[in-house]
């Protein structure tokens, strides 16, 4: 997690969870439950994301 896109990567998480895990993985499972958990709460949106980000 050292990368600068990291960085705005996490920015974009904070902001619209979705956009975040969709730069990161694509259009894959990850980011259907990023969406459903987005608009279940917003919190655990930003937590999935920011851990997808992290893991990679």
């Amino acid at each position: 997690m050292n990368e600068p896109s990291d960085i705005i990567k996490i920015i974009f998480s904070i902001l619209l969870p979705p956009i975040g895990v969709a730069m990161e993985v694509g259009l894959t499972k990850h980011l259907w439950i990023n969406i459903l958990l987005t608009v279940l709460g917003y919190v655990p949106g930003i937590v999935h994301a920011v851990y997808i980000i992290a893991k990679r």
